[in-house]
């Protein structure tokens, strides 16, 4: 029993590990999926502390996990993780049976991209296993002496602390998205091969004698034309999710008078800069500095820099007297491809070549003048 106990302990220590590594490597995607779930729920307040949650959720994954494989205080540690695999259940449990509302849970990041189903059932193993480890709970004894523990656990908080500090400031340190460097965006907005796409059905919802009615294009009601029917929205329910996915969906440039030119831009032989600023006004200090030199060193190399902003107005402000050329695109498609607000791309063609941090404008600058023109 014990023999068993203890690979249980390693199997359920490790994932959890693993899960929180994965996740604090990007806890701003954390955030992101957190905010899905609040925007269904209704609890969009709490968007603005869901960068927050993420830091202490990956933290505390990291450190439970560690605690497991050193049997430390295991009679609090068993609560812990049987309160929290059950509420990581419910969220998957909720993508499977709502799968036009949340697409993923994010359970391991954007690095091991899990389907709903999938998530689900590795948290139903999961609860199995944690349940064993908590009705053993009194009988696990700590690997290491009560001040070892204390070390690795203390140490263990730490490294989660400077680990996610780095890779708000600089990029994930592993960049699992499709706009990863070394990536053609053209062949990543593609949808693969054989792939059978989402199916919708568009309904509608009208209201009659203070009751909403709700039906679809082919079930209309039989009294239909009656005039006690008061529209109240249309909208497109999933029908039958597709088979797979563009990598990256949505993903547009458009110039300020609202052209669509990302073909344009990706049709450039030689390189370019874009600067991806989700909010010019809550972007990082200095950033509009740090911009004007990359700015100066591409134009001295003949190379196009474009800022690619939802915030023209505010970005312009800040940017004032450049010849940085400004282009629009939506927050969420910033925020996805850019982790840190702003972020270089150092692109040619579709193929981005390189991506920098605005803390590391210097390295982008060094980049651009290797690269040339």
């Amino acid at each position: 029993m014990k023999v068993l106990l203890t690979i249980v302990r390693i199997v359920v220590g490790v994932l959890f590990i693993f899960s929180g590594l994965v996740k604090a490597n990007d806890p701003s995607g954390l955030s992101y999926k957190m905010q899905e779930f609040f925007d269904v729920w209704g609890v969009s307040f709490l968007n603005d502390y869901s960068l927050a949650f993420a830091l202490l959720m990956n933290t505390f994954e990291i450190v439970a996990g560690v605690a497991v494989l050193l049997g430390w205080r295991m009679r609090l540690f068993s609560w812990l993780l049987l309160l929290l695999i059950i509420f990581f259940t419910f969220l998957t449990g909720y993508a499977v049976l709502h799968p036009d509302q949340i697409k993923t849970c994010g359970c391991f990041g954007d690095c091991l991209p899990l389907t709903p189903l999938q998530s689900f059932l590795k948290d139903l193993i999961l609860t199995a296993l944690i349940l064993f480890i908590f009705i053993k709970r009194n009988i696990i004894r700590p690997v290491f002496s009560a001040s070892l523990n204390g070390i690795l656990l203390t140490l263990s908080v730490l490294f989660c602390i400077v680990l996610q500090w780095y890779v708000l400031k600089h990029l994930p340190v592993v960049d699992c998205l499709p706009y990863k460097a070394g990536n053609d965006l053209v062949e990543q907005m593609k949808v693969p091969e054989g792939a059978v796409s989402d199916s919708f059905a568009i309904n509608f919802k009208y209201r009659k004698n203070g009751k909403d009615v709700e039906f679809d294009m082919n079930n209309f009601p039989e009294d239909f034309n009656d005039s006690t029917y008061q529209f109240v929205e249309r909208y497109q329910k999933l029908v039958r999710p597709g088979t797979a996915q563009a990598a990256i969906a949505d993903f547009n440039l458009t110039s300020l008078n609202g052209t669509d030119t990302t073909t344009a831009v990706f049709d450039q032989a030689n390189t370019y800069v874009l600067l991806f600023i989700k909010d010019a006004g809550t972007a990082e200090k200095d950033w509009a500095k740090n911009a004007a030199e990359v700015e100066k060193v591409c134009q001295q190399k003949g190379i196009p820099f474009y800022a690619v902003t939802a915030t023209v107005e505010a970005a312009q402000q800040q940017l004032n007297g450049s010849n940085i050329t400004f282009l629009k695109s939506d927050a969420t498609v910033i925020k996805t491809a850019a982790r840190v607000n702003p972020t270089y791309f150092i692109m040619k063609q579709a193929r981005v070549l390189a991506k920098y941090a605005n803390a590391d404008f210097k390295e982008a600058i060094d980049k651009i003048n290797v690269t040339g023109k």
